[in-house]
């Protein structure tokens, strides 16, 4: 009985002792000496196990970084992350040195995407003229200004044909809107016009009737003048109804209220002839962003000039390093227009090309017309002015071709 209550005991205290995880032959000072030396060698290799782990884990994250730093796109975010030497004690007698990673960020360079261009396919669609030379309302002569409504509708200031015409859209021919009663300089005629716009308010016609020295308005059959006594050449409307002209003899650019047409006041130039910040020589097209800052085609200086609202000198946007055909040159510069991005367009006359320019970089490049002067589909010869219609594609004044061009912006 004895002997089975000594077995009972010892079999509830193994029961006790496995649940504790041990045994009971461990119950010893000796046994119990070699568990503890066991289970500190046991732990000690875990410890060194997980600093290994932890050292080829920070490895790996540092040749991470260090190749995604080498491999990263410039046009896209770039974070710069520092990194610090720390010692790692370990276990045993020796320390270790290690690159970790922190969590500090020295520095945080971001460049955001550029904005994708437009582009548009190089062989053009003829929507106006295109007959040869001639005074046949399927034909040109000398086309200069234009202008594109909502509608896509052409108006064109037909130079030796002293008219306007307005070709619809998808027209086969135009019709007069304006003059075409011979050169002259009663009311109902017009002496070698040189741009065109349209007031959206009224729907009248403007006209800068260059050889009559005046600009000339025309709704529904009425002509009045608007302003006498003007060497005027290009014509720009802003969204408040200011009328700009450019004087190519005074070599300004000035601004009107409409129906007070009395002065106008200097926007551009009106420092007399030359080349300085504050100085214009032959203003001929020009153009009028949302800021009222106004675009200067400077024929003669062979740059476009940006007039900001009430500045007394102008900055340089396009060309200004004489003349030539590098792309940071331009010669004799025509029409100009801006996009809502603030890319400027430039009808880069004598060089039978259209530009695009950004401000602040000092080369443009070639949007159209990168092939010689010719009569081809992707050829021009002295474009004279430009347009955008609401849908992006670029409308050029093909001026020796006696054509307007349409070249459709590829989406």
């Amino acid at each position: 009985m004895e002997y089975k209550k000594l077995l009972i005991a010892k079999n509830e205290e193994d029961t006790e002792l496995a649940a504790k995880g041990t045994s009971v032959y461990d119950a010893s000072p000796e046994c119990k000496s070699q568990s503890e030396n066991k289970n500190h060698i046991k732990q000690s290799a875990r410890q060194e196990a997980g600093s290994l782990i932890t050292i080829i884990s920070i490895t790996i994250w540092v040749i991470f970084i260090k190749k995604a730093e080498t491999t990263i796109n410039p046009t896209t975010t770039t974070t710069t992350i520092g990194v610090s030497t720390t010692k790692i004690a370990m276990p045993t007698t020796s320390t270790m040195e290690t690159t970790m990673l922190t969590s500090l960020i020295d520095s945080h360079t971001t460049t955001m995407n550029e904005p994708k261009l437009n582009r548009w396919k190089q062989n053009a669609i003829t929507v106006a003229g295109g007959n040869g030379q001639g005074q046949e309302l399927n034909q040109l002569n000398w086309p200069e200004g234009i202008f594109i409504d909502k509608n896509k509708n052409i108006f064109i200031a037909d130079y030796f044909n002293h008219r306007i015409v307005e070709w619809k859209c998808n027209a086969k021919q135009g019709q007069i809107i304006a003059g075409g009663n011979y050169e002259g300089n009663q009311m109902d005629q017009l002496n070698s016009p040189r741009d065109v716009i349209i007031d959206e308010q009224n729907h009248s016609i403007i006209v800068a009737d260059q050889g009559n020295s005046r600009v000339i308005q025309w709704l529904n059959q009425t002509q009045q003048i608007l302003i006498h006594n003007i060497n005027c050449y290009g014509l720009a409307m802003d969204k408040y109804g200011f009328l700009y002209v450019s004087d190519w003899n005074r070599d300004e650019v000035r601004r009107w209220k409409m129906g007070e047409y009395n002065e106008g006041i200097v926007v551009a130039g009106g420092n007399g002839k030359g080349n300085k910040l504050n100085q214009l020589n032959f203003p001929t097209f020009i153009f009028v962003d949302e800021d009222q800052s106004v675009y200067v085609s400077d024929r003669e200086n062979h740059r476009v000039m940006k007039w900001k609202k009430d500045a007394k000198e102008g900055t340089i946007v396009a060309g200004g390093n004489g003349r030539g055909a590098y792309l940071n040159q331009l010669s004799e510069p025509a029409g100009v227009a801006v996009d809502d991005l603030g890319h400027i367009y430039v009808a880069d006359c004598n060089n039978h090309r259209i530009m695009r320019w950004c401000e602040a970089k000092e080369e443009g490049e070639i949007v159209i017309g990168e092939n010689v002067e010719g009569t081809k589909s992707n050829q021009l010869d002295r474009p004279r002015d430009l347009s955008f219609d609401d849908e992006g594609n670029l409308y050029v004044a093909d001026d020796w071709n006696q054509r307007i061009e349409k070249f459709e912006r590829i989406l």
